[in-house]
């Protein structure tokens, strides 16, 4: 009875933590990236999914699969588990919500970490692509980095102080090189293109 008891406590008390996790801030992201979609299994080498009462996120370790995760067609949260290549350009695109909440704020993230229980990042990963061009409004790069250039065509983008651009980042606009937040590194030019 008591270890019965126990287990309720502890599945109320992880059932509260997630749901109470609601802005889309640095911890939004390191649990999305530890949440895996019902049909995808993590490594050995992370941590063990966790099941998200509110939303899955988009977890992919091959070219494809990332492909199809940032198109309209994917989720508000895409992780990738280790360093990917992809050989054609990459179109981050849709409105999506935080949380993939219809009321949520609009909001989309790529995350290229691993993290522990914590929340900590234990590893950082690299996607190598020829081009990425975010179409999707208010999308933040978290964790890792992007090696190849970075063609902002939509409001709000944002690169994550623990996040690197391998390459050049070009704006459409000199307003959304306004509405950027980019507290992250770029090796190369950041202007408007």
């Amino acid at each position: 009875m008591k270890k019965i008891f126990t287990s309720l406590l502890v599945a109320g008390v992880s059932i509260a933590v997630l749901s109470g996790c609601g802005s889309n801030n640095e911890n939004t992201a390191n649990e999305a990236a530890t949440n895996a979609p019902a049909a995808t299994t993590a490594p050995a080498a992370t941590t063990a999914p966790v099941t998200d009462a509110v939303s899955t996120a988009s977890i992919v370790d091959q070219a494809d699969a990332f492909t199809k995760a940032v198109s309209a067609d994917g989720n508000w949260i895409v992780a990738i588990l280790k360093d990917l290549t992809v050989d054609q350009d990459v179109v981050v695109a849709g409105e999506f919500h935080d949380k993939g909440a219809a009321d949520g704020a609009i909001y989309r993230k790529l995350a290229l970490y691993a993290q522990d229980a914590d929340h900590k990042i234990t590893a950082s990963y690299i996607l190598t692509a020829p081009k990425v061009t975010v179409q999707s409004e208010n999308f933040k790069v978290q964790g890792g980095t992007i090696k190849g250039d970075v063609y902002v065509e939509a409001k709000g983008f944002t690169l994550d102080k623990t996040a690197t651009i391998d390459g050049n980042l070009y704006f459409k606009t000199e307003d959304l090189k306004t509405s950027a937040v980019l507290d992250g590194k770029v090796t190369g030019a950041t202007e408007i293109k």
